[in-house]
């Protein structure tokens, strides 16, 4: 197992746990870990994680209508979302310094 794998369940866990527990920074943590996952994405796949990070950030809500879980499951994708939108910027980042660097 690679460093990115280990990285992402670690960001999969935060995004779990970060639902039922108050974890001081997780949203900064989630994104910092995204940042670093979003190094190592083929640019094969960089479509599907752009897409990927802006249906879990407009839809992940709408499990809230859901009694008694709909909430947790809600804050869960949307935890996730946060950590493929690191993910998404970094490959924007990528993708900008490759068009105007030296």
């Amino acid at each position: 197992m690679n460093a990115t794998k280990i990285v992402g369940l670690i960001g999969i866990l935060l995004a779990i746990v970060g639902a039922f527990v108050a974890i001081p920074y997780a949203a900064a943590i989630l994104l910092i870990l995204g940042l670093f996952i979003g190094l190592s994405i083929l640019p094969d796949h960089h479509v599907r994680v752009m897409v990927s990070a802006l249906v879990l950030a407009g839809l992940s809500h709408a499990f809230d209508a859901i009694p008694q879980v709909g909430s947790y499951i809600a804050t869960i994708l949307s935890n996730f979302g946060v950590l493929v939108a690191g993910g998404a910027l970094m490959i924007v980042m990528r993708n900008t310094w490759a068009r105007f660097k030296p």
